[in-house]
């Protein structure tokens, strides 16, 4: 019986002391979890502090090629006064080429579906260009102004201006950055 005594006495020590570090190993767990997630949280923060700016920036350019190489603006800003069609036609694709691969890099700070419209609204107004060039009587006659004015033409029979989506895809992950 002298045994069972001290086995008993041996377990009423044993127990608490397993208790008690139990609890501390749970509660040093829960600490270092805790703290874990908020050095996350600060290393996210400190990232958005500057990649933010950057994505913004991003941003901006892509509207910026989107109204440089809307149809309206670009047939503007580029003259037709004086050219023949096929010069004009050469130049319009140049120009917009010239602009879009001017900003490719900018897909790295925005989803790939943004960046998948503004493509989009590039080959759209490249189409129309050339579906106005190609309906052209004579294209190798034709004058600049006679192209433009085709342009605008298909532009007003389809109803829908090519980078209006775009740009809403544009503002809508400006948007999401706040």
């Amino acid at each position: 019986m002298d045994t069972t005594a001290y086995l008993f006495d041996l377990l009423k020590i044993i127990l608490p002391a397993l208790i008690v570090a139990g609890s501390i190993f749970y509660l040093i767990q829960q600490y270092l979890e805790k703290e874990q997630q908020r050095r996350i949280i600060e290393l996210r923060l400190e990232a958005t502090k500057t990649t933010l700016p950057l994505r913004l920036q991003a941003l901006e350019r892509v509207t910026l090629l989107l109204e440089r190489i809307t149809p309206n603006n670009i047939l503007i800003r580029l003259g037709s006064a004086g050219q023949t069609a096929p010069d004009y036609y050469r130049l319009l694709l140049q120009e917009i080429r010239a602009e879009y691969e001017h900003n490719l890099s900018q897909q790295l700070y925005m989803s790939p579906d943004t960046w998948a419209e503004v493509k989009g609204a590039k080959e759209h107004i490249l189409t129309v260009i050339n579906k106005s060039y190609q309906g052209l009587a004579q294209p190798q006659q034709a004058r600049g102004t006679e192209l433009a004015k085709r342009v605008l033409e298909t532009l007003i029979n389809e109803e829908v201006d090519p980078t209006e989506r775009a740009l809403n895809a544009v503002k809508r992950e400006a948007a999401g950055l706040f």
